[in-house]
């Protein structure tokens, strides 16, 4: 069975190598826009199952992976920056505190469909205003839900972990492994 990567982050890709040799990547093109009622678990696991939708319509035999990651710091939603200044906001936001990552992933053809969110709790140290605008200098923010990417220069900003890592990275693993097995039986 052709196996499609509904997604364009190469973390995601690198990831899946772990599990599989052979997938091609075609991302999925969905609107992701925040609504002010979004719940963060309805929102992340709808985002995966539009994103799904959207590349199983096109590819019906195909089996689709698709995963949508979003942080949430003091209730509020923290998708991709859409600019410097609302990745300061989001790090100011997170410095000092603990914040949870939600990723959702769907396996899906068009007559199968599995689904689970992973999550893990992140609490960040104080971030002085240079180390902020050090990581920015960077960019590295630039698309990553809350405005970091915790395997890259961020990882200094992290004083403890809660719940799978992978989750944060964008794309668990091990719960795609399970989820692939539950798949072939």
């Amino acid at each position: 069975m052709n196996v499609i990567l509904a997604s364009q982050s190469p973390r995601r890709k690198e990831l899946l190598r772990l599990l599989l040799d052979d997938f091609e990547v075609i991302p999925a093109d969905i609107d992701e826009t925040i609504g002010v009622h979004d719940e963060p678990e309805e929102y992340v696991l709808r985002m995966a199952q539009e994103k799904a939708a959207f590349i199983t319509q096109h590819y019906p035999e195909a089996l689709v992976i698709a995963s949508d990651t979003i942080v949430v710091s003091e209730g509020e939603i923290l998708g991709k920056p859409t600019s410097r200044e609302d990745a300061q906001r989001m790090l100011i936001q997170m410095s000092g505190k603990t914040h949870i990552v939600y990723t959702s992933v769907v396996l899906s053809t068009n007559k199968k469909r599995f689904e689970q969110i992973s999550s893990a709790k992140v609490s960040f140290f104080d971030l002085s205003e240079e180390e902020i605008s050090d990581y920015l200098d960077k960019q590295e923010y630039m698309d990553k839900a809350g405005a970091y990417g915790i395997q890259g220069a961020a990882a200094i900003f992290v004083q403890e972990i809660q719940g799978d890592y992978y989750a944060i990275v964008g794309f668990p693993v091990g719960l795609v492994h399970q989820l692939l097995k539950e798949f072939s039986t």
